[in-house]
């Protein structure tokens, strides 16, 4: 025989009613205690009929197992807290960040000569000293770099020269030591020539000279 589908509300007869309490109350409590011996879980289950009269069970000690879900649900209540304030803090963060970015790039629009036309003229006194000093701060790393760059072409130079001085002395030397005193002259004047130091200018010619 097929069991009938039970409509899930109040049953209105107090009879009926209380039947079907004690008959599910007891498969409740027994339910309760398979899981806990099968699945070695720790369970407790309260019941209040109601006439308010209480049934339980608990797979240990009843009033240990109130305190670990009260401890339980105060710690989850806990981290819940915290973590709602660190996303309010981390929406926060976000916000000034985009409001920040906005201005940066409005800033910029600014320096690039854009929506000036509603700026006033302290604004734009003030976008014209930060141009100016821009300005400078460049001018000063072009300079530095040029600079750097002279120093090592005049390094180069120095080390090509002294290079140059030891292939020519070594060619010189070599052949005077078995030549005649007008050649062996001749040498000497060679290598004083060698030894005249010359220094890296860059720029226009001195028309006076």
């Amino acid at each position: 025989m097929v069991r009938g589908k039970i409509e899930m509300k109040k049953i209105e007869n107090a009879t009926s009613r209380q039947v079907t309490f004690s008959k599910r109350r007891n498969g409740l409590l027994k339910k309760a205690y398979e899981l806990s011996v099968l699945c070695d879980a720790q369970i407790s289950l309260i019941i209040f009929s109601q006439r308010g009269r209480l049934y339980e069970f608990s797979s240990s000690d009843m009033q240990k197992m109130i305190e670990r879900y009260r401890k339980y649900t105060k710690g989850h209540e806990t981290s819940n807290h915290d973590s709602q304030i660190y996303l309010q803090e981390l929406k926060q963060e976000a916000s000034h960040m985009i409001a920040k970015i906005d201005h940066l790039e409005f800033q910029k629009r600014k320096l690039l000569g854009q929506e000036i036309a509603f700026c006033s003229l302290k604004e734009l006194q003030e976008i014209d000293s930060q141009l100016q000093k821009s300005l400078g701060k460049v001018r000063e790393r072009k300079a530095q770099l040029f600079k750097e760059q002279v120093e090592k072409l005049r390094a180069k130079e120095k080390q090509l020269l002294e290079e140059n001085v030891k292939l020519h002395r070594k060619n010189v030397i070599e052949p005077w030591r078995g030549s005649s005193d007008r050649q062996q002259e001749k040498y000497k004047v060679i290598d004083l020539n060698l030894e005249v130091e010359t220094d890296l200018f860059i720029g226009l010619p001195n028309r006076n000279c």
